[in-house]
């Protein structure tokens, strides 16, 4: 029997359809340059399509205009496309009064292409984890926060805002707060910490599975602290210790109180060794231990005697009474001598050489500021391209400083899937720039288009959020005087 017209309608109406439609997106970046961070190359005449906070297509841009439409298209006009930038140290602080003009400077990240940042604690833990669920939902403009909440100290410390722990009890108290708070990782400190706590405290951050960073106490050895599990170092300092080949000793004689701190550190200025080094890097690298240097901040403050900063164009971003929290390091710099001021200069020399050994040991190195309060004229925002820069005169190449800014970060938190590349299923965090930052790291400054869970910022739009901050900042300027 023979089927009807009306059986066989519809199939004869779909082998008569077209084989393809196209598939509707958000938005398309046409012509775009693609920077390969992980393999330090480029992919001209590529086209990205966003749905959505996520990448859906990548591919050659004649091939995704006949598969995609979207109701945004971004000409990009071969411009180099890159993963978004992560600043993996910054802090807000300075007291309650401070809150607004901490809340201030988060605009000033997005403006520079920062999509991610990692705060290393301040003393307002609680409103920054505020910010941080603000923003997740969208009710506040900022990168995405990652935060350690408030940081381990010992008793009566110097740094506020933190959780004083004289006992294991405490310590136990303190994962249990912290938990309460789903920190994305455990910052500790060295203050007043007891060393044997301090050792107990990355035991016990790994134990209740999270990454502990921090600064190692002068009574234990960096690997002591690397043997414990610490993540991150925080501080080259701290691989620069790590290098000297009596650092046991040091940290012995510091311990039992035969030596002072400005004793233990002239001893560890004059007791580096590069063999020693190089096998402590090598043990960093096999065991995961990234380190983030925070060059500019140290370079900063080295360098005052010859920039004060006092006509520094970026100021107009900094709120009046955050900029009164440089005071005490700048009033506390002007005081050295001749001798110590050239002693500073070369400290930083000696401690900046072990950034290229790192690399070349495996080390996992991570860009982060130390931008925020006290940490004078170390700008969020234009401070990571300042990082960059210096890491690249110190000897990294272009490639390797532009991975410490985009995969480094997302590596360290087990996030490569979803960050620091461009590629389906990546985040659409993302920034297009007017020139190659391969070849040139400064191109990262160049920023023509930065995107952020997919909302597009062009320039003008980058420009309003600058023009935003410094709007308010002459607003308090003008209401303390």
């Amino acid at each position: 029997m023979k089927p009807s017209l009306c059986a066989v309608l519809p199939t004869l109406l779909m082998l008569a359809a077209p084989a393809f439609s196209a598939e509707q997106a958000d938005l398309i970046i046409r012509q775009a340059t693609v920077v390969d961070v992980e393999h330090a190359r480029t992919q001209a005449n590529q086209s990205v399509v966003v749905r959505g906070a996520d990448i859906v297509a990548v591919g050659e841009d004649k091939a995704i205009a006949r598969q995609w439409r979207a109701p945004r298209q971004v000409d990009a006009k071969g411009r180099y496309l890159i993963p978004g930038l992560w600043d993996m140290h910054v802090h807000f602080g300075g007291g309650p009064e401070l809150i607004e003009e901490n809340k201030a400077l988060l605009p000033l990240y997005i403006a520079h292409g920062i999509t991610t940042i990692r705060d290393a604690s301040g003393d307002l833990p609680t409103q920054v984890l505020q910010w941080r669920g603000q923003i997740r939902d969208g009710s506040l403009m900022g990168p995405q926060l990652f935060t350690s909440g408030a940081k381990i100290e010992g008793v009566k410390p110097v740094w506020k805002g933190t959780i004083e722990v004289g006992n294991q009890a405490d310590l136990d108290a303190a994962f249990v707060r912290l938990k309460q708070d789903k920190v994305d990782f455990v910052k500790i400190t060295d203050s007043t910490l007891t060393p044997d706590l301090f050792l107990a405290a990355v035991r016990g951050a790994r134990a209740n599975g999270l990454r502990a960073s921090g600064h190692i106490p002068m009574a234990l050895t960096v690997q002591q602290a690397v043997d414990a599990g610490i993540s991150s170092i925080e501080h080259l300092d701290y691989a620069y210790k790590a290098g000297v080949k009596n650092e046991a000793a040091i940290a012995a004689a510091f311990a039992d109180k035969r030596i002072d701190r400005a004793e233990a550190n002239r001893q560890l200025d004059a007791g580096f060794d590069r063999d020693t080094a190089m096998a402590a890097y090598r043990g960093f690298a096999a065991k995961g231990v990234y380190v983030t240097p925070t060059l500019n901040g140290g370079r900063i403050l080295d360098f005052l005697d010859q920039d004060d900063h006092a006509n520094d164009p970026y100021l107009a971003y900094i709120g009046p009474k955050l900029q009164a929290t440089y005071a005490w390091r700048v009033e506390r710099a002007a005081k050295a001598t001749p001798a110590q001021i050239e002693a500073r200069h070369r400290e930083y020399h000696q401690v900046a050489a072990v950034l290229p050994m790192l690399q070349q040991a495996g080390v996992t190195i991570m860009a982060g500021t130390d931008a925020g309060f006290l940490n004078a004229f170390n700008y969020p925002g234009i401070g990571l391209h300042d990082e960059l820069s210096l890491f690249v005169k110190e000897g990294l190449t272009p490639a390797q400083a532009l991975s410490a800014a985009t995969r480094a970060g997302p590596s360290w938190f087990g996030m490569l899937d979803r960050y620091g590349g461009i590629a389906v299923g990546k985040a659409a965090d993302m920034v297009l720039l007017d020139a190659n930052p391969l070849q040139d790291i400064n191109a990262t400054r160049r920023i023509d288009t930065v995107l952020l869970r997919g909302q597009v910022y062009d320039r003008k739009a980058l420009d309003a959020l600058l023009e935003q901050t410094r709007a308010k900042v002459a607003a308090w300027q003008g209401a303390v005087k």
